[in-house]
Parts: C-alpha cells; structure tokens; sequence
C-alpha cells in the first residue's frame, strides 16, 4: 500500500480535516507535543531492518512484530538505542496475512475507532512512511516520563501473573480467560471498581472490531503519579479477523473453568448476556453493564463513520466492515 501524505485533507492521526497538512493542530498538540514533525522518514525499510537486527538485545519492546523505538531530532524521527518516545511498526514480514499491506492502516483506524468512538484511553498514534510510501504505524510511548525522560513502571499481566512459556507452556500468553484478566487486576489495582469498568469496556470493545489477539501481555499495569498502579492505556489493537479470517473470535474464553453460558452453547458466539455475566464475575453493577454494552452495541454507524475515512483500500474497509457488523449483531442479541 502506497500513501502519499501530501495529498489529502485527513490528518493522518485523527483523521479530522487538517486543510491540506499531514497532521491537524491537536495532533500535533498530543502526539508531537507541540513540535513540527515530518511525516517522511529519513531511513528506508531495509535500514530499519538492519537496524532492528544490529539492536535486537538492546530494544526493550516486546512482541514479535517488526517495532523500533525512535526519538525526535531536528523535526525527524531517528532510531534509538534509549530515550525513544515512540514505536514505529512497518508492514510486518510475517508472510501468510491476508491485506498484509494494510496492517498499519488497520491498528491505526482501530486505535481511532477505540479512542473517538469506544470511549478507551488510547495513547495518541498515526502513520508515518518510508522514503518509498509504504506505511508505518506510530504510536507515542506511555510508559515514558516525557518531563524527565525516565520511564514509568509498567507491567503486563502475563509478567503480574508470573506466566512464561516455562510454566504455562508453548501458549503461556492465551492460557487463560478474561475472568482471571480481573482477579489479576483486583489483586494489584487500589482503585479496582474504577479500573475495572475500564477493563470491561476495553473486552468489549476488542470483541466488537474482531480483536483475536487480546492476550496476557496486551493488558498492562502502569503505575500512578501516587506510587499506586491503574491500568494503561490500551495498546495493539486492530482487526486481526482482517488479517486471518480463521483465527479464534477471542484470544481468551470469557469465563474460567471452561464455563458457558447456554446462550453460547446454542449460538456458538458471544452476545450480550455472556458479556453481562462477565461483568457480574468483576463485580460490576448490574446497571453500569447494562448500560456500557448498550452504549457500544449502539456505536456501530460512528465505527463505520470513522472507518471510511480511513488510509485502509477500499477492498480492506469492506472487509474490515463485515467483521465488525457481524460482531455487532451477535452483541445486540439480549442487549
């Protein structure tokens, strides 16, 4: 997929009107924090691979996608050893993925779809490209203290829960459900009735966009400017049923202890009567539920609104629609 960023009135984070320039003025406020900021890189992909490759010990991201960390300078962005304040991801190298060019364009309409229609705190993200055109994904670091350049304490929940492929095997990261995704929270989150709505929302959400890889390690604990721990703002989200249509419509059961409810047994997906019951195992009001999978079953118009105006081809937007349509439909039933 190529983009050139100099046409166009989207911005290439919020995709509001940005007359002509490649990012709005609240993008440059959020994700720039201020400053003028290229849209081209200076490197080309194969000298992100090979830098990627040299600094493969060094860079301490996780995952397996293809991801450096850069930093500003002089208006650039540069690849960094320390200090990055972001994460760029290119079109991934995986072989094998249906519209394998458009994943940076589906995290960053999913990302947007997340923050301006679903109510989830994201951290501020776009798009950027290589000399040649071809997308990269971006997105701003949160667990960067951007006054004092340190980095914030930040753990997943694979990390918190102490699973590793030695102790829970090949699939430590999907060995479990979102039932145990809670107590996890509960056990390290003070304000656990606050984060916990946060968290459900967030389930939710995944589950309505066709987010099959919302594992152990994409939910994470950030702590407080109070020295106590909430829950981060939420990170690689995309459609992954855009990419392998086959692939389980969740990374993890909803319930432990292999339950189902009847509802699940006889429809073979998720509706709106499992995800209360879900809500009901957090301790969530019955009211609160009810209220939040209303509200985002009743989103779907602004998600394809957004979606349309999206960097994804007009072939991905469809396919990316169908998912989520199908994903809307099953949640509407018993809402």
């Amino acid at each position: 997929m190529i983009i050139n960023p100099a046409t166009g009135n989207r911005c290439l984070s919020t995709l509001r009107e940005s007359s002509g320039k490649p990012y709005s003025r609240g993008a440059i406020t959020q994700l720039w924090n201020g400053r003028k900021v290229s849209p081209v890189l200076d490197f080309d992909l194969p000298e992100f691979h090979r830098y990627r490759r040299e600094n493969a010990n060094r860079i301490s991201i996780s995952g397996v996608q293809d991801k450096v960390s850069v930093k500003i300078e002089g208006g650039k962005l540069v690849p960094t050893k320390k200090g990055g304040e972001y994460i760029i991801k290119p079109i991934p190298s995986t072989p094998g993925l249906v519209f394998q060019d458009q994943v940076p364009a589906n995290e960053h309409i999913t990302m947007q779809i997340a923050s301006q229609v679903a109510g989830v705190s994201v951290p501020p993200n776009g798009l950027v490209f290589f000399p040649d055109g071809s997308p990269a994904y971006i997105v701003k670091r949160f667990d960067r203290n951007f006054l004092t350049g340190g980095k914030l304490h930040q753990e997943d929940f694979c990390q918190l829960s102490e699973r590793t492929q030695t102790t829970h095997g090949r699939n430590y990261k999907y060995d479990g459900s979102y039932e145990e995704v809670g107590q996890i929270l509960k056990k390290y989150c003070p304000s656990y009735a606050i984060e916990i709505e946060k968290l459900f929302r967030l389930i939710l959400f995944n589950y309505l966009v066709g987010n099959g890889d919302a594992h152990f390690k994409n939910f994470s604990l950030s702590e407080t400017p109070l020295g106590d721990f909430a829950l981060s703002p939420a990170y690689d989200l995309l459609n992954t049923s855009l990419h392998i249509p086959t692939e389980s419509r969740a990374a993890l059961d909803l319930f432990s202890d292999d339950y189902e409810m009847d509802s699940f047994r006889k429809l073979g997906f998720y509706s709106a009567v499992d995800f209360k019951e879900l809500a009901q195992r957090f301790g969530m009001k019955e009211t609160r539920a009810q209220r939040m999978i209303s509200e985002l079953a009743g989103k779907e118009p602004d998600a394809c609104e957004l979606l349309d105006r999206s960097f994804l081809s007009s072939e991905a937007k469809s396919a990316y629609r169908t998912v989520i349509e199908d994903r809307f439909k099953a949640v509407e039933q018993g809402v």
